[in-house]
């Protein structure tokens, strides 16, 4: 092993990094400066010797990334940056936004309800808000658990889930939720994990709140749908595809009737929709960390600015904005081991996501069969 030349070393422990660096790499070259540390390894299989590289200099308060020269691969390593404890990392903070969103869902629970009796007695308004809230609290709880799960299998730390409660009657009663990780993610095979693992088990969930929805939602006949249609009483909604197989399974929303969505058939939609948003490949959305771990910055940048394009086509112009405003100060997603690419088992799933999005988009009537 050659060193190179020491420029500074100030608080650095940088024997013990260079130490345990040297005992898991083949280390060709080293350079210290003030700030960090390069350390060129002739390794050519390095993928998993860097997953454990990472995890034992993170525990010490180091990180390392890996950067490619002109002559190979180098890792770099600083010290963690010092973070200061925010307001959202407080434990009582994502306690009282459940407790808030969780209100929010029983209100809108009860006063759909009450409407959709109006019309067709479904159930009594107490009972089907809870159902609701169950259904509706349910699809974003086990989205984010499947997150947690992931997260926990790659040993990340990550915050518990933040509830975004909504406007119920008049709106929707939750903006779904989110976690913060707080750990590192060291290479696109697990940025992919991470973010696929909660869309696929929230959709789960919706699948089968949206069975239980289309049994539940009562059929009207057209003329007093159009009545109601004029009167702006009812609203005509984009379905998705596996909410019209639901819907068919049971023979409802046939030529002669019009489907009116129960409180629950309510919640399965909006976990479609939101399973939808979070597979585009676009910003800090899960299918935008997926698609920065198959195709990297540059085409990860152009597939944000193609999803705005579909959301601006099927009318959700705020959504688009929402993301272009944001993709414009976020941080790029990028993993430690920016390097080594997905696997091709990864690949393969990413085909599988993209029909399921399409499955769970809102598509207009007219696309529809």
């Amino acid at each position: 092993m050659e060193c190179m030349y020491v420029i500074n070393m100030t608080d650095l422990t940088q024997d013990e990094v260079v130490s345990k660096v040297s005992s898991i790499f083949d280390v060709k070259d080293i350079v210290i400066n003030t700030n960090d540390i390069r350390l060129k390894i002739e390794d050519k299989d390095f993928k998993n010797k860097f997953v454990d590289l990472a995890r034992q200099l993170e525990v010490r308060n180091f990180v390392p990334h890996l950067e490619k020269s002109f002559d190979g691969v180098d890792i770099v390593v600083t010290r963690l940056p010092e973070t200061k404890r925010k307001w959202l990392s407080k434990s009582w903070v994502p306690r009282i936004l459940f407790a808030v969103t969780v209100t929010m869902v029983l209100i809108d629970g009860y006063f759909r309800t009450d409407f959709v009796n109006s019309l067709a007695f479904i159930g009594d308004p107490f009972e089907m808000s809870i159902l609701y809230a169950f259904s509706l609290i349910g699809i974003l709880g086990v989205h984010e658990s499947g997150h947690l799960i992931a997260a926990k299998k790659h040993k990340i730390r990550t915050t518990w889930p933040y509830f975004i409660p909504g406007v119920p009657v008049f709106g929707i009663p939750t903006f779904g939720a989110l976690i913060q990780s707080k750990g590192l993610t060291i290479n696109r095979d697990i940025l992919f994990d991470v973010a696929i693992a909660g869309p696929i088990a929230g959709l789960v969930i919706a699948i089968i709140v949206c069975i239980f929805g289309a049994y539940t939602s009562p059929e009207i006949s057209n003329e007093l749908a159009d009545e109601l249609f004029k009167e702006s009483q009812l609203m005509k909604m984009n379905m998705p595809i596996l909410m019209s197989i639901s819907l068919d399974a049971f023979d409802k929303g046939g030529k002669d009737a019009q489907v009116v969505m129960s409180p629950i058939m309510f919640a399965a939609w909006l976990g479609f929709l939101i399973t939808f948003l979070n597979l585009l490949p676009a910003w800090q959305l899960d299918g935008g960390h997926m698609a920065r771990s198959l195709f990297g910055k540059k085409w990860h940048k152009i597939a944000t600015y193609a999803s705005m394009g579909v959301l601006a086509l099927l009318g959700y112009w705020f959504m688009a904005l929402f993301i272009l405003l944001l993709s414009s100060r976020s941080q790029d997603a990028r993993p430690l081991d920016d390097i080594s690419p997905l696997t091709k088992n990864r690949k393969k799933m990413f085909i599988v996501i993209a029909i399921l999005g399409v499955l769970c988009a809102p598509l207009p009537s007219g696309i529809l069969p």
